[in-house]
């Protein structure tokens, strides 16, 4: 599909937190898709489904109302970013200070953030001030399932303190330092866990968007960086707890029918499960695992974005929070 040129100017559970909430401007779904009229539809209809995740139902209707008017959005802060950085340039009378336009993605499990992700790097890679945009998951910087073991957190994995920190915030800093090749480690979901020697390799782009469950945590002490630090414009992806425990369950039995079939899968153990085994089995890892991470670690991050998408139950953004400063 052809490339759109860069524009010229610029209930899920709500925020429960007074302060927080009054530091967004909170727009609604129709009036958020007014903010970007007349735009041309870059994606076909094939395009969009090969993109949505497993349980998700994104659409050409919610592409062109929720995330053609954010993509407009996040073209506007790049380009921005790249005019202070050449106008910097010129100033310390450097030929090319300008770095990559960083974006942290978060949010729970099975919220859909992972759809919306590789959504956003197809449409920004279709304006034109923006061409080369990458996708690199926090999966990869996950501890090795050996090291996991060693430490005695395998049943913690996903929780903070199960990703190699260090290494993801060497990686964005050298992502923005401006360095020419950075390689990020590669994670397969079939395996569930790294793979030795493979990479994902990102060459200097426009825009690296990052996506994982804890990108917007604090730093550990005060005196540590946060690795939010290093992005230019974050989103967190919000619904109420009881949705996404009821998309986290649909998607299991989906896989245990699927994938899980798969003998390299790291899950094929539950192929064998009927539907009622493979449920109680899915909630008791939502329970034990996945909602305390939630709730201990993903959504107390979530007033530190810039932008937050609620989500209703049927999976579709309601309404849109953009911070005011």
């Amino acid at each position: 599909m052809g490339r759109m040129s860069a524009p010229d100017q610029a209930p899920a559970a709500p925020l429960d937190d007074a302060d927080a909430l009054s530091q967004y401007r909170e727009i609604a779904r129709a009036d958020w898709a007014r903010l970007a009229p007349g735009m041309p539809q870059p994606l076909s209809e094939t395009e969009v489904v090969q993109l949505r995740g497993l349980g998700d139902r994104l659409d050409i209707q919610g592409v062109r109302e929720v995330y053609l008017p954010l993509s407009r959005l996040l073209s506007l802060y790049a380009r921005s970013t790249k005019q202070l950085g050449a106008a910097t340039g010129d100033f310390l009378q450097n030929d090319d200070t300008t770095t990559p336009f960083v974006i942290g993605v978060a949010g729970s499990v099975a919220v859909g953030k992972s759809t919306i992700a590789r959504l956003l790097r197809e449409l920004l890679s279709r304006w034109s001030d923006t061409p080369r945009v990458e996708l690199v998951t926090t999966d990869g910087f996950l501890y090795p399932n050996a090291e996991l073991e060693r430490r005695g957190i395998m049943d913690r994995k996903g929780f903070p303190e199960s990703y190699d920190r260090r290494a993801l915030l060497e990686f964005l800093t050298a992502v923005k330092s401006g360095k020419q090749e950075v390689r990020a480690p590669f994670y397969s979901h079939m395996r569930y866990d790294i793979v030795p020697d493979a990479h994902v390799v990102v060459r200097r782009p426009d825009v690296v968007i990052v996506e994982g469950l804890n990108v917007l945590a604090p730093p550990p002490t005060p005196n540590d960086v946060a690795v939010s630090e290093l992005f230019d414009f974050s989103i967190f992806v919000d619904a109420s707890t009881e949705d996404i425990e009821g998309w986290y369950v649909d998607r299991f039995m989906a896989l245990q029918r699927g994938a899980f079939n798969n003998p390299s899968s790291f899950f094929n153990v539950f192929a064998h499960l009927n539907d009622d085994e493979a449920r109680e089995t899915a909630l008791g890892y939502w329970n034990d695992i996945n909602l305390p991470n939630l709730e201990e670690n993903v959504l107390p991050t979530r007033h530190r974005a810039t932008l937050v998408l609620q989500k209703g139950s049927d999976h579709t953004v309601e309404r849109v929070l953009l911070r005011k400063l």
